[in-house]
């Protein structure tokens, strides 16, 4: 009786806070101090391309099915990079899967000289190594479903698979870029999966051959797009205009669009790379998380609260004034 007592008590609270406009207001940044976020290391097994793929898998606290978001990383890259985006996602209550893509990872430029290195990772970010990410994903996605039914496997019933996001960076982007929506010329690749149901590309690239509205006027699923002022890449010859022809290029739909003022290529990631010139600015990790999060919130989990926050003043209030915000 005095637990019945005691709640109701508790909702009356609640209501009350309400009808006062004292509730707590959306906030994609909060989360609690001791967030029991753990991470583990799996490896996905491709049987049919005889193809491991090494994840780092960030788990919220709580043990319920959660919606999933896949990270790809960039040229040259594992999947231990961007913890800060696995850790803060997990802590949001996603389970966050970031994959790492053998011949396009670190082994591209690991043990090789010094003044070889940009040439090995030119030759790395090629048309065969970007079919080989697509079907990582895929793959992956394959055998997410069968460890969520495996008894006694970490991720069993951990993850809520018809929810799932689809992110990445740079060479992850583009392979975001292709499992969600993106159109490629003459057959070269059709790889949307319709697993994905929302998107978030951080250094995006309108394509090589044809033209941007013919690759991106079809996209069905939301996708929220990030670049900065300075993103020009060392390896190819995208640069921050080129990126932003992918915005342009889609149709009305909730897309959004960030550039953040004075972020170079590096911004995305973990650290400063060789050739930066701009000194990093701690405000737009802040940016990229909290916009990620309400977006997530927004497609993922249907939050009306977020929602709210994201196509309102929220973004304004965790922007700089030269940043840029638009959506569509």
């Amino acid at each position: 009786m005095r637990d019945g007592v005691i709640i109701l008590a508790v909702t009356a609270c609640l209501m009350s806070c309400r009808a006062a406009g004292l509730e707590e207001a959306y906030d994609p940044l909060r989360v609690a101090e001791t967030s029991g976020v753990r991470t583990v290391r799996l490896t996905a097994r491709d049987a049919a391309r005889a193809r491991d793929l090494p994840v780092r898998v960030y788990l919220p606290a709580r043990t319920n099915a959660a919606p999933v978001v896949l990270f790809s990383h960039g040229l040259g890259g594992s999947c231990e990079n961007n913890p800060y985006l696995g850790s803060h996602w997990a802590a949001r209550g996603y389970v966050a899967v970031f994959a790492q893509h053998p011949g396009s990872d670190e082994t591209v430029w690991q043990d090789v000289p010094t003044q070889a290195r940009r040439a090995a990772m030119a030759r790395a970010a090629s048309l065969e190594n970007l079919k080989r990410r697509v079907a990582d994903v895929a793959a992956l996605l394959d055998t997410l479903t069968a460890w969520n039914g495996e008894p006694g496997h970490a991720l069993s019933g951990r993850l809520d698979l018809t929810r799932i996001g689809m992110s990445g960076h740079s060479f992850g982007a583009l392979t975001a870029q292709a499992v969600s929506g993106q159109r490629f010329p003459l057959g070269m690749l059709d790889a949307t999966d319709p697993r994905i149901k929302a998107a978030v590309m951080m250094s995006p690239g309108a394509p090589r051959l044809g033209r941007a509205e013919t690759a991106f006027g079809a996209v069905e699923i939301p996708w929220l797009l990030m670049t900065g002022t300075e993103d020009d890449s060392l390896i190819s010859n995208a640069d921050a205009a080129s990126r932003r022809k992918v915005f342009a290029a889609l149709p009305p739909g909730g897309h959004c669009e960030l550039v953040l003022d004075g972020a170079e290529h590096s911004a995305f990631g973990d650290r400063a790379l060789p050739g930066d010139r701009k000194p990093r600015n701690p405000n737009h990790h802040r940016a990229i998380l909290a916009l990620s999060t309400a977006f997530w919130d927004t497609h993922l989990r249907g939050d009306d609260a977020a929602r709210a926050w994201l196509t309102g003043d929220g973004p304004r209030s965790v922007l700089e004034k030269a940043d840029r915000w638009q959506r569509k």
